[in-house]
């Protein structure tokens, strides 16, 4: 199925993001790939162009000013986006609430809430100018419920997904759709950014069982972005087989 939409991704150099972004390439999407890391964001923007026109933007999304010129500067064959992919998030330590780094609670709310509503803001006016669009919010099933010491993680998660209803609710009548899709356990590089960089402990999280890969997220997508456009898949929680809600786990002990 080619798709024939402009997408724009964020946190596009890796997990969810690049897997998508090559999941879209493929089904003829025109791609905005936005991420920290030029490289990286290179790297993919290069497999990508394989199948699609590609641009590349660098910017911290928590960084209201860039996102917003990154955005506005866009060229002209790129600036009718049909579609924002909110990806951008991490999880940083994972604490009892007494002991918790301020500094890992500043970097999820600016990058998990205020990143969002910032490259959210900068890529609406062009989609209300058209009446015609589609956002699309990955949040996590840290959104729908509360673990031990995942405090302000899952504080962050809760609220994509309450802006991810009231959005919905406030864009009503302008034709654009919002939605969001919630992931549980999925093997990428989320848990060695939440432990620091610790290979060993972020491993062991996926031991055991079969958890989610990037390449089914992105599937997920594409199936969301291929409905009709009176079919808004407005809220998807999902999780692996092995996985009942955040704290239980089918693990296979070897």
């Amino acid at each position: 199925m080619n798709l024939d939409k402009t997408v724009l991704i964020t946190g596009a150099s890796s997990g969810i993001g690049k897997a998508t972004a090559y999941y879209l390439a493929k089904m003829g999407c025109k791609l905005i790939l936005c991420g920290r890391d030029q490289e990286r964001l290179a790297a993919v923007a290069q497999h990508c162009a394989a199948h699609t026109e590609v641009q590349t933007l660098v910017f911290e999304v928590s960084n209201k000013e860039a996102v917003f010129k990154a955005v506005n500067e866009l060229p002209h064959p790129f600036k009718a986006i049909d579609v924002l992919i909110n990806n951008a998030g991490n999880a940083h330590g994972l604490d009892l609430f007494q002991y918790a780094d301020l500094a890992d609670w500043d970097a999820m709310m600016d990058i998990n809430v205020k990143g969002l509503l910032y490259v959210t803001k900068a890529v609406l006016p062009h989609m209300l100018a058209k009446n015609k669009g589609h956002i699309i919010h990955i949040g996590s099933t840290a959104g729908k419920e509360v673990y031990p010491k995942g405090n302000v993680y899952c504080a962050s998660k809760h609220a994509v997904d309450a802006i991810n209803q009231a959005m919905r609710m406030d864009l009503n009548g302008t034709g654009i759709k919002v939605g969001a899709i919630h992931p549980g356990l999925v093997e990428t590089g989320f848990s060695e950014v939440r432990f620091k960089g610790d290979k060993d402990r972020a491993g062991e999280v996926y031991k055991g069982y079969a958890p989610l890969q990037a390449e089914d997220i992105a599937e997920i997508i594409g199936f969301v972005l291929s409905r009709p456009y009176h079919v808004n898949i407005a809220d998807l929680v999902v999780m692996p087989t092995d996985q009942a809600s955040s704290t239980i786990l089918n693990k296979k002990i070897s």
